[in-house]
């Protein structure tokens, strides 16, 4: 304790010397570092970018780039094409071709495919050496309309893809490049944070080298991102030139980051500049005092701008969720200005003879510590958001916890500096109001204080009820409103086009199935494929037939139907000898594929699924009937590099012996489950179809995005009961009673549950943003319980009589309190303004905690103060 306070001691002396003695000099000072920092801002970027939403060391991360790379499945965006005109007229079809004509020479866009663009393959079915011969698409000439509006309706392959079962929307697709280098980078990176994170750890090499990756990746990704940006506004360029044609919504990863960063920048203005006007009628009306608007305002702003300009230089990049740290910041450097305002003017006014540097140090004596307290105990709330291990979250924790050290310093260097510089001038009394406002709260505790037990009691009761239906369910789509474009785009897509959120089921053949993978077909393997000799019936299929005449033109042995082609239009990729064998390229294999792909169109969730039971199929529809081994490779090599490349290049890899089966979730479906979806198929193909569970693999957007949401519900309750127990032992620390840390804790906790509970009763789930509003009711809440309790065991200590003492605590530091959470429940439900629904929920839950955290402040915290009697007996 000697040690302690031989500290503080060093630390009040310090004080004198530059804040009390040298104010002019610590203005000056601050001001110069507040220019460097605002300077600094003009560099601030911001994050939306998918890589930043997932789940860090998260190893479905890695294998979704693995797959991503191996069938060059990247990026997209959809556009949903509403023509005016009939669809197959001649209007809409030429208006088509001139959009997709101007979209395809879009910088980035690898291939469109639309009604226009793809192979049609039953309008009539033909050969496969007329197949071969020539690719009929819709401005084939000669083409049947109806036929082919038919097909894009009923085929297995464009069915619930381009065109909606109304006949009247289509999609556009636009492939864009795969971008490799940013996969590749991305990768090395997390392979070095994931060694970095466990027990093994990093070389000094290795270390060196994950920073450098580092700053590498996150400069190509913002490059990346600019250019995305930017296709994206010159496609909705494009798009707007035919909007008086037909209805266009456009969707895609990149439009919704584009969105999202253009959100996150109207949020940061908005909410900013409405609560910073807030905060200034508050202090006016609170206060009547210019000085003590401008100096609050001035330690609110400093923080904020300081926090901005740092993140600016180190290049710490916001997020949608991260960048409410801002306005929280704001509120929680409000509330210690506002305390320590109070207790100067209250100190003004009982001593008005103290001179002015006397006054000052009174007041921060007075408030330092139980600020510091409320600080440090805000700082271990929102730490407890570091555990979620979402990127953003985690960036939310530190940025608060970073900002509250700020904060602290900079509301103890403005606000005594700026009083020592101003004239002291004539002690006045608030007439605002808040004394009769206060004294409510402190009667109501003092009359009904049986009352506010059972109300609490009750509210607890409900709380528990409500949190066991708390879920972490969300639609994405949800996220935006209704009448916005991304909503618009999605709904239609998820309604009429097969779904949105991609699922990819990969299967890898077992070895003993699989054959080697050898870079050539001999005779033999040719002819013994099912283990049976081939007669001659085997040629008189329509497949066995197209390859005895390309084999016939081509001068091929008559003897060896599997001899290569020398056609120069036979793509080298389609050919037998450059493929290895593959299992799931055969009878077996493709059976097998064909019960998974059926199990899971029966699947109310699911919406279009794409696998090699499409070729499969077409297979049976040329051949007329079922194929054996030896038709299936013939007709492999038969098919046209485009139509190959279509429908097998997508869904087979010869050389890991692997087959990909993607589908597309339908997010409307009502009372969807991730989770429990992913498992029923794994159930179904393990148990039912009798495919090993090593064998069975998920990835896709649906499971990253299932993953993070399950870490949002892990962690939210796997860190609240340490973050409570954290709370408690500080408290006890600061107060030396056991009664009096439950004492102030209880009312916080209850407001959490409150929080929690409704959420669970009215069906709102947990989500990226709503995650962080225990941390915030917890890190607010306790610093409100701090400050009460501080101030009523100073009061009590003057008569030792716990209803005055009450009384007198409300009228104080009560009418400080509720002044502070009038601005925060305001502030925060300016957050409707949003055009991000997450954000619109946390602002109006925020709000409904806080006033639930300050009713509980006011009213259950005395209540137990009076039943516990923590500060010792009354005076007789």
């Amino acid at each position: 304790m000697q040690l302690l306070s031989n500290f503080y001691a060093v630390l009040e002396k310090l004080f004198l010397a530059v804040v009390i003695n040298r104010p002019r000099l610590t203005l000056i000072f601050l001001g110069i570092l507040t220019v460097l920092a605002g300077f600094a801002m003009q560099n601030m970027k911001l994050d939306a970018s998918a890589d930043s939403l997932t789940l860090e060391h998260d190893t479905s991360i890695d294998y979704f780039r693995e797959i991503s790379k191996r069938y060059q499945s990247g990026d997209f965006l959809v556009l949903t094409y509403t023509p005016k005109a009939e669809m197959f007229s001649d209007e809409s079809i030429n208006t088509l071709k001139q959009l997709s004509d101007e979209l395809a020479r879009v910088d980035g866009v690898a291939s469109v495919a639309s009604m226009i663009d793809v192979p049609l393959l039953y309008s009539p079915m033909r050969s496969l050496a007329e197949q071969k011969e020539s690719t009929r698409t819709l401005l084939t000439p000669g083409v049947d309309r109806a036929q082919a509006k038919q097909e894009f309706l009923n085929s297995p392959i464009y069915r619930k893809t381009l065109l909606s079962h109304d006949g009247k929307t289509s999609a556009i697709l636009l492939n864009l490049k795969l971008n490799d280098q940013y996969i590749e980078m991305a990768r090395h990176r997390d392979a070095l944070r994931l060694k970095r994170d466990s027990q093994e750890g990093l070389t000094p090499a290795e270390a060196a080298e994950l920073k450098k990756v580092s700053a590498d990746f996150l400069a190509y990704r913002t490059a990346a991102a600019a250019r995305d940006g930017q296709r994206v506004e010159v496609v909705r360029e494009i798009v707007a030139k035919y909007q008086d044609k037909a209805q266009i919504f456009l969707g895609g990863v990149s439009m919704i980051t584009t969105d999202m960063i253009s959100y996150i920048k109207s949020d940061l203005v908005i909410f900013g500049g409405a609560l910073i006007i807030f905060i200034i009628a508050v202090l006016a009306f609170l206060f009547r005092q210019w000085r003590f608007v401008i100096l609050p305002l001035t330690a609110c702003l400093m923080s904020v701008i300081y926090m901005l300009g740092w993140l600016s230089w180190i290049d710490w990049r916001m997020t949608v969720i991260s960048s409410n740290f801002v306005a929280l910041l704001l509120i929680l450097v409000f509330a210690f200005t506002i305390y320590l305002v109070v207790r100067y003017r209250e100190i003004h006014a009982q001593s008005p003879e103290l001179e002015q540097s006397e006054l000052v140090m009174a007041a921060v004596r007075a408030m330092v510590v139980p600020c510091f307290y409320s600080a440090l105990t805000a700082i271990v709330a929102f730490m407890s958001l570091v555990d979620s291990g979402i990127r953003p979250v985690i960036d939310f924790g530190w940025m608060m916890t970073i900002g509250l050290v700020v904060g602290f310093f900079l509301t103890f260097l403005v606000v005594p500096a700026g009083l020592m510089v101003l004239p002291k001038g004539e002690p006045k009394v608030s007439g605002d109001g808040s004394l009769s406002i206060a004294g409510r709260f402190s009667r109501l505790t003092e009359n009904h204080g049986r009352g506010i037990l059972v109300v609490a009691f009750l509210l607890i009761a409900i709380s528990v009820y409500g949190i066991r239906h708390l879920e972490v369910e969300n639609r994405f789509v949800d996220y935006f409103k209704s009448d916005s474009e991304i909503h618009k785009g999605l709904s239609v897509i998820d309604r009429e086009l097969g779904g949105t959120v991609t699922l990819d089921i990969i299967l890898d053949a077992e070895k003993e199935d699989a054959p080697a993978a050898s870079g050539s077909v001999d005779d033999n393997a040719a002819v013994e494929v099912d283990g049976d000799a081939l007669t001659d019936d085997a040629f008189d299929t329509p497949v066995a037939e197209a390859a005895t005449e390309s084999a016939n033109a081509d001068a091929a042995t008559d003897d060896d139907p599997f001899a290569e082609y020398e056609d120069e239009s036979f793509d080298e990729p389609t050919k037998t000898a450059s493929n290895p064998q593959s299992y799931w390229f055969s009878v077996a294999g493709l059976d097998q594929v064909k019960q998974v792909h059926d199990y899971l169109e029966s699947l109310p969730e699911v919406g279009k699924v794409q696998s090699l039971a499409t070729v499969y199929q077409l297979a049976h529809d040329i051949n007329k009937g079922k194929l054996n081994d030896f038709e299936l490779n013939v007709l492999r090599n038969m098919l046209s590099a485009d139509i190959s490349n279509f429908l097998i290049k997508p869904y087979l890899s010869d050389e890991k012996q692997q087959t990909r089966i993607t589908l597309r979730v339908i997010e409307t479906t009502p009372e969807l489950k991730r989770a429990e979806l992913v498992e029923r198929i794994r159930e179904h193909l393990t148990t039912d179809l009798g495919i090993k569970s090593e064998q069975v693999h998920f990835t896709g957007m649906l499971v990253l995005y299932n993953n993070m949401l399950q870490s949002l519900f892990d962690s939210q309750i796997s860190t609240i009961g340490l973050v409570f127990f954290s709370i408690m032992v500080m408290m006890l620390i600061l107060f030396r009673s056991l009664s009096i840390a439950f004492t102030a804790v209880l009312p916080n906790i209850l407001a959490a549950g409150v929080v929690l509970g409704a959420m669970g009763l009215v069906g709102i789930p947990l989500d990226m943003m709503t995650t962080t509003i225990a941390a915030i009711v917890v890190g607010v809440g306790v610093d409100q319980s701090i400050q009460y309790i501080y101030r009523y065991r100073a009061e009590f200590a003057v008569d030792r009589n716990y209803i005055a003492a009450m009384h007198r605590s409300h009228i104080s530091i009560g009418s400080a309190m509720y002044y502070t959470s009038v601005t925060i429940v305001v502030g925060f439900s300016i957050l409707v303004l949003s055009q991000f629904i997450p954000t619109i929920y946390f602002g109006v839950l925020t709000a409904f905690a806080m006033f639930m955290a300050i009713v509980g402040s006011l009213t259950l915290l005395p209540k137990l103060i009076l039943i516990m009697k923590p500060f010792g007996p009354e005076n007789p």
